[in-house]
């Protein structure tokens, strides 16, 4: 098996009792924590209309990363095109790159991370963004390159930065696109795994080699809660239950403690869809969780790297399952 790479995803929630400042300095503390871990990288996501996340400003929460760290990688999970205008995006992370060498990545997605309302608040051009992906995606690549492959306008100071781009997709779509432009492709596993396999799949078998790269990067992004004993990972797994069933119904509550009472707290459906969706998450012992990666691997097939997210109220306990899962990526 190839060297595991392991990186994590924060969208910044704001847990029970936290105001929004908390939410942002427990951000940095996280990032902080995983440097020290050694952790390959560290991105933040961006989502908008959501008063239990704080991931709106997302390039502000990276630099504000990139200046409280020291060498960890920190990017965008990613920066939601249709809402940006390329040009701006460049100028953004092109600033950053260069206060910040070889340390900034730029990860794409082709959704808003919102409702329509919102995006159209955000971007009022009849939400076309979706549908220019791959040529804004172009347009970013070439801001980005060198001084001669450029146009009039220009996207200052990003030229000749090379700021990495990577192709987030949560179905077979991006999957296309990141094999067309021989890009990284980063697969949502976290919350739409039913598409997961033949996305990586078409990933990996159109894959055409590019000046970024001469074979396929698989990223994949996977829950993942590891504790002292499967029955506490269980437990603390409640809370990202709630997370998930919080957002189903709309309410988009602060992250909530884990419970003994979830089956009191959910309906039968939404019971059922939890224990589904662990079924599709790194959750248990240290033990458990390198059985059930190497059952991923075996059963979707090698990846390049593991992005972790991990809904758990007690961030002390929280730590302690990025470094168990640290432990285990190493024994693999």
């Amino acid at each position: 098996m190839k060297r595991l790479n392991l990186s994590a995803l924060n969208l910044v929630p704001i847990r029970e009792g936290q105001e929004d400042k908390d939410a942002i300095a427990d951000m940095v503390t996280l990032a902080q924590n995983l440097e020290s871990l050694n952790y390959h990288r560290y991105w933040i996501a961006e989502h908008h209309n959501a008063p239990n996340l704080v991931s709106s400003a997302t390039a502000l929460l990276i630099q504000h990363t990139l200046e409280h760290t020291n060498h960890i990688r920190v990017g965008s999970g990613g920066i939601m095109l249709p809402n940006h205008a390329p040009l701006v995006v460049a100028e953004q992370f092109g600033t950053m790159a260069t206060v910040f060498p070889n340390r900034v990545d730029l990860g794409l997605g082709r959704a808003p991370g919102t409702d329509m309302i919102t995006a159209s608040a955000l971007r009022r051009d009849q939400h076309n963004g979706v549908y220019e992906f791959p040529d804004e995606v172009e347009q970013l690549a070439t801001y980005f390159g060198p001084a001669n492959q450029q146009a009039y306008v220009r996207a200052y100071p990003a030229i000749g930065k090379n700021v990495p781009l990577y192709i987030l997709g949560s179905s077979t779509d991006s999957a296309h696109l990141a094999a067309r432009k021989g890009l990284p492709y980063v697969f949502a596993g976290h919350f739409a795994p039913q598409q997961m396999k033949e996305a990586m799949e078409i990933y990996k078998e159109l894959f055409e080699p590019s000046d970024v790269l001469s074979e396929p990067y698989m990223i994949v992004c996977l829950n993942a809660i590891v504790a002292d004993t499967d029955e506490q990972a269980h437990y603390l797994a409640t809370t990202q239950a709630q997370v998930m069933t919080s957002i189903t119904r709309g309410k988009m509550q602060p992250v909530q403690p884990p419970t003994d009472d979830l089956k009191g707290l959910l309906t039968p459906r939404e019971y059922e869809m939890a224990q589904m969706r662990i079924q599709h998450s790194l959750v248990g012992s240290e033990e458990t969780v390198k059985q059930k990666l190497n059952q991923f691997i075996h059963d979707y097939g090698e990846i390049d790297e593991l992005m972790a997210v991990s809904y758990i109220y007690d961030q002390t306990a929280q730590l302690e399952s990025y470094k168990k899962l640290k432990n285990v990526v190493e024994q693999l």
